[in-house]
């Protein structure tokens, strides 16, 4: 299943990229499952994030590794590929663009998931666009002119 988001931000590409830490990963989450950061690297080739999920009666960790960066005068992206997955997830990519559109940019998020069992995948697919939903109005603040 994919889910693809876009939204567009006031600051050019190479200045939104600069913000791509570890401060924006921990605004992005949403408030459920609380999400606790065990480990970032950052976004380059090479990297790995550890998350760990907290659903109150038990925990998951979440590892993804970035199979691959690249910037040129168009865009930059990262992909993150995850390798250790909550019991929901059997698959999970997501290639973070982030697109030059002159004096501001678009950040898009795509992601390509699978979870063990196909209705599992529909019935996650709302939740999820939900999720990264929630990251529109974030993205918008931290990467408005100031």
């Amino acid at each position: 299943m994919k889910i693809n988001i876009s939204t567009p931000v006031q600051q050019d590409y190479l200045t939104v990229k600069e913000g791509f830490n570890e401060n924006l990963f921990l605004k992005l989450n949403p408030p459920f499952p609380p999400v606790k950061l065990l480990r970032f690297d950052g976004s380059s080739k090479g990297d790995r994030v550890i998350l760990e999920l907290n659903f109150l009666l038990f925990k998951q960790q979440w590892v993804s590794d970035i199979t691959e960066d690249h910037t040129d005068a168009n865009e930059i992206y990262f992909i993150d590929k995850g390798t250790k997955l909550p019991f929901f997830l059997k698959e999970w990519k997501h290639k973070h663009r982030i697109i030059n559109a002159g004096t501001h940019s678009i950040i898009r998020d795509e992601i390509t998931f699978q979870a063990p069992a196909g209705i599992l995948t529909i019935l996650l697919y709302p939740v999820l666009f939900l999720q990264f939903l929630y990251r529109k109005p974030i993205y918008k603040k931290i990467f408005r002119v100031k």
